[in-house]
């Protein structure tokens, strides 16, 4: 065996030329003790470079182990991430609420009441028809149109003048209508009973 640009070479072949009695050729394994590329010789034929076994890439074997691997994390760690999205989507609707009230409270200093079943939460972005209170309102009282809730449904408004505050604003949430067996209320200022 001699060593041929990086890597032993090994061929069925006797050698050619009286310099190289040990050359043997076809069969490459990578030297130890240098790695270049392969080099022709006056006195042999050219040699194929091989590529190190390090370089050859992984086994089916190895790679199925991998992908059961990350299925394993994403079965341990996904339905904990859904959940989450859910906690901040009720989170979200929840500080929605609040920014409304906040804004029917503004309103309600400003033309003396909260609006109407009827007018709704569009009193919040639309003056009112009434010219009297058209004359005392300056809003519009969001920076935006109006808001839907975490879910993209519209929030619920009812004016029932009694209770404190006097109106109810919820969210049905990811439904976004009451359910039938009355066991999900809704989310935020709920109607009283």
């Amino acid at each position: 065996m001699r060593s041929q640009g990086g890597y032993e070479c090994v061929s069925a072949r006797p050698s050619i030329g009286a310099f190289d009695p040990g050359h043997t050729g076809s069969r490459c394994e990578p030297d130890p003790l240098t790695f270049q590329t392969a080099k022709v010789n006056a006195y042999t034929r050219p040699v194929r470079a091989c590529a190190p076994r390090a370089a050859q890439g992984f086994t089916l074997l190895e790679m199925l182990i991998v992908l059961a691997i990350i299925g394993l994390l994403v079965a341990l760690v996904g339905p904990r991430l859904l959940e989450r999205l859910d906690t901040s989507k009720v989170t979200t609707t929840e500080t929605q609420i609040r920014m409304l009230r906040t804004s029917l409270d503004t309103l309600r200093l400003d033309i003396g009441r909260y609006p109407t079943t009827e007018e709704g939460l569009a009193l919040l972005t639309n003056p009112p028809t009434d010219p009297d209170l058209r004359a005392h309102w300056r809003g519009p009282y969001l920076e935006d149109a109006l808001p839907n809730d975490a879910w993209g449904h519209p929030f619920n408004y009812a004016y029932s003048a009694a209770g404190n505050p006097p109106f109810s604003l919820y969210s049905y949430g990811p439904e976004g209508k009451a359910s039938s067996d009355g066991s999900k209320t809704g989310i935020g200022i709920l109607p009283q009973r």
